[in-house]
């Protein structure tokens, strides 16, 4: 049955919450306790649902028992936990992508036995010097993978097509981020990326939000809509004001409301019905109380943006429905 605004899984980013616990140690580290009072948080803000960002913990570093009291803690609040999203992780990194790729085959059992249905991958890479050093990192420019670099496109390829059969072995989906100067950089690549890899349980976030918010020339939004959200079966969701004055070349964004950002996010969600989006929705803001701006977000879209009646026209998208089993995930 599809879903209604009033039960659309929707659940809230991490971004906002630090990755160190009270005596100073790696959150993976500290007691369940510190974790239920993070899940209660979230709760107390309105959401039932959280999207484990490993910028706050990394599951895929937790032995089974710690993972156990992780889903444990979450319980306790009544707190979902539908998806883990692993960043700056690239699978392609000329240091770190073995190491990178282990870490996401870690990361899909740790989602498996969480009870998670999807894990968000991505092509960016870690954070430079620069960047850290800016009140918005996307100001500057970061890593960029080689354009026309066939045998880094095939290695990105084939390292992509084993996460997602181990995770088609364990009964999730994988959602590829899209991500400014990698291959899930622009639409007309996400989606090429995605028709290689060719299988059935992996698709796109179409996280536009991440290209919108350079601060130089863009891709329009509502074409990488159109583009992608046909193979969406994931989706970060959050928005940026944007002006630009072509004639000078200057090219400002900051994190900004959904409702009120460049983004048309009534749009949008109209173009992935048609399209048969049925997947999970996280809420993401940066800045600010980034949680109450992403229970903003949450309620705009239940208030504004979602069907209110089960039973509206549902197109046949690439990644069916968005939701499909994807145990039976083979190659195209």
């Amino acid at each position: 049955m599809a879903y209604t605004a009033e039960d659309w899984p929707i659940s809230a980013a991490l971004l906002q919450f630090a990755p160190t616990g009270p005596s100073g140690g790696h959150m993976n580290d500290a007691d369940a306790s510190v974790w239920e009072g993070v899940f209660r948080e979230i709760a107390e803000a309105g959401f039932s649902n959280t999207d484990l960002t490993d910028s706050w913990m990394r599951p895929g570093d937790l032995p089974a028992a710690r993972l156990d009291e992780l889903k444990q803690a979450a319980d306790r609040v009544g707190m979902g936990i539908p998806a883990i999203s692993a960043i700056r992780r690239s699978v392609i990194d000329a240091r770190n992508g073995e190491e990178n790729l282990a870490y996401s085959h870690r990361t899909i059992d740790a989602a498996a036995r969480l009870g998670c249905e999807v894990v968000s991958f991505g092509l960016h890479q870690a954070l430079t010097q620069e960047q850290q050093a800016q009140l918005w990192f996307w100001t500057v420019e970061g890593h960029h993978d080689p354009v026309g670099d066939e045998g880094l496109w095939g290695t990105a390829v084939s390292r992509l097509q084993e996460l997602g059969r181990h995770a088609a072995e364990v009964g999730l989906l994988v959602s590829l981020e899209m991500y400014e100067d990698t291959y899930l950089g622009t639409a007309d690549s996400s989606v090429r990326l995605v028709e290689d890899i060719g299988l059935s349980n992996v698709g796109l976030n179409p996280d536009v939000g991440n290209l919108i918010r350079l601060h130089r020339p863009i891709e329009p939004w509502l074409d990488v809509m159109e583009k992608t959200l046909p193979y969406a079966n994931y989706w970060h969701v959050k928005n940026y004001s944007r002006d630009e004055d072509l004639a000078r070349g200057v090219f400002v964004a900051v994190p900004a409301p959904m409702e009120s950002g460049l983004i048309n996010y009534r749009q949008a969600f109209r173009i992935a019905l048609a399209d048969g989006f049925q997947g999970i929705i996280c809420a993401e803001h940066y800045g600010g109380d980034g949680l109450g701006v992403s229970a903003a977000n949450q309620a705009y879209l239940r208030r504004q943006v979602l069907p209110k009646q089960p039973g509206y026209p549902l197109g046949t998208s690439r990644v069916a429905q968005g939701r499909q089993t994807p145990a039976a995930a083979s190659t195209a």
